[in-house]
């Protein structure tokens, strides 16, 4: 054991009356000492492994053209490891790598040296990759240990968490030492970096995947999912909350009941962020008084035009497609600093009008260049929500201008990971 390891010890000591007497936080521990303990099976070693560790699913999904554009261009056969730390992460990871032999979706370890140790041994990879601000002091020590580069990229450091950084900038700077290359989103996140005690000939501006993600053409299934739950884009109008949070479905329930006054024939699509809540959001459904349409039973309570629960995974863009209004949740109500915002970049590449409320924080710079765009409606309270899907609604012109701004900026924005595969590849060479 390390002085990290020790601290974490010590660390899970304390926390110990809470996470055992606490059965959710209980389950989640005794899950990451059986999944997250570095227990793999070794992989064949008869291509470079390129390693890339993304948190959770909106991570898991930027690196789905990342892996597509390294087999473009690296000339050779290579295999790739996906890390994520999320049940959501994991789950995506599965559905788009599942199939693939050259592929595999592992849990990232917890940062104890032995776990990290045996992590590492079991997949031997060429190049480690991890995306915006995932770093380990553990992690990063034994892959120096292996002379293992280690890049970081889409990397951003928030306010928040370059306000607890500071406070440990001595452990921070060794760390940041042991990164290869930072590919930074923006120069404010840059200069963060460095601050932090990162190698300014290592920090780089490259922009953010996040742009590069987006597919600004309705996906194949949209008119196929309208149709299962009886939904006709076009011809009524349908407000798409996609992404919410706690507190939020109740508030848009609200708003919806006063905007059905003025359009008697408004239809409301609900997408949680979290599959946990499905259950719970359909129960906040029907005590507002709304018949609750779940898209994976396709029953209702008999109500001709009911709330629709989109409660399956990975339709979330198809939604997006049939809206005329889009509110993209865990922005209205404070979640804490690390739930600040949902992805408003995929409806924004669909061209739909979109409003997100003042917690953004993870998506700081795509929505400094919407704002800056006149790209996106902006509310900073609960009350503020309806009368702004109100004015989308009654200004068709206005909704589709917002719109196609939207699309733009992030037409303009792409091309972040042909630059971060540029420099994964300089090191892999």
């Amino acid at each position: 054991m390390n002085f990290y390891d020790f601290a974490y010890c010590l660390a899970g000591g304390v926390a110990s009356p809470i996470w055992l007497i606490k059965a959710a936080a209980r389950r989640k521990v005794f899950s990451a000492l059986r999944d997250r303990m570095g227990h793999l099976a070794p992989r064949d070693r008869a291509k470079p492994a390129v390693l890339i560790h993304a948190v959770s699913l909106g991570e898991i999904n930027a690196t789905r053209e990342l892996v597509q554009r390294l087999r473009a261009g690296a000339g050779r056969p290579l295999h790739f490891v996906i890390s994520s730390t999320t049940e959501t992460g994991m789950a995506r990871g599965k559905e788009l790598y599942g199939g693939d032999p050259d592929i595999t979706v592992v849990r990232f370890p917890l940062d104890f040296s032995g776990a990290v140790r045996r992590f590492l041994d079991a997949l031997e990879p060429s190049v480690v990759v991890l995306m915006e601000l995932e770093i380990w002091p553990n992690f990063l020590v034994q892959c120096a240990t292996r002379q293992l580069p280690v890049l970081l990229i889409n990397g951003r450091v928030t306010t928040a968490s370059f306000a607890r950084y500071k406070l440990i900038r001595p452990l921070t700077r060794r760390m940041f030492r042991r990164v290869a290359r930072i590919c930074a989103q923006d120069p404010i996140y840059v200069q963060r970096f460095v601050e932090l005690g990162a190698d300014p000939k290592v920090v780089r501006v490259t922009g953010t995947m996040k742009f590069d993600t987006a597919q600004v053409a309705p996906p194949p299934g949209t008119a196929p999912l309208a149709a299962a739950v009886g939904l006709t884009p076009g011809s009524e109008p349908i407000w798409v909350c996609g992404s919410t949070g706690p507190g939020e479905e109740a508030i848009v329930l609200d708003h919806y009941k006063s905007l059905l006054t003025q359009f008697p024939n408004l239809r409301l699509v609900i997408v949680p962020r979290k599959p946990e809540r499905f259950d719970e959001v359909a129960g906040i459904i029907a005590e507002a008084g709304f018949a609750c349409l779940r898209r994976s039973k396709r029953e209702t309570a008999g109500s001709a035009r009911p709330v629709i629960l989109g409660d399956t995974m990975g339709e979330l863009r198809c939604w997006f497609a049939m809206a005329d209004v889009v509110f993209v949740g865990r922005t209205l109500v404070d979640q804490g600093p690390r739930q600040h915002g949902s992805d408003m970049i995929e409806p924004a590449a669909l061209a739909k009008a979109v409003i997100v409320g003042p917690f953004t924080g993870n998506f700081a710079q795509p929505m400094a260049r919407f704002v800056y765009a006149n790209a996106i409606r902006v509310i900073e309270k609960p009350p503020q929500l309806g009368p702004a899907v109100a004015a989308l609604l009654s200004d068709r012109a206005q909704a589709e201008s917002l719109g196609s701004r939207a699309r733009k900026v992030v037409l303009d924005e792409q091309g972040a990971t042909d630059r971060h595969v540029s420099a994964i590849l300089d090191f892999l060479k």
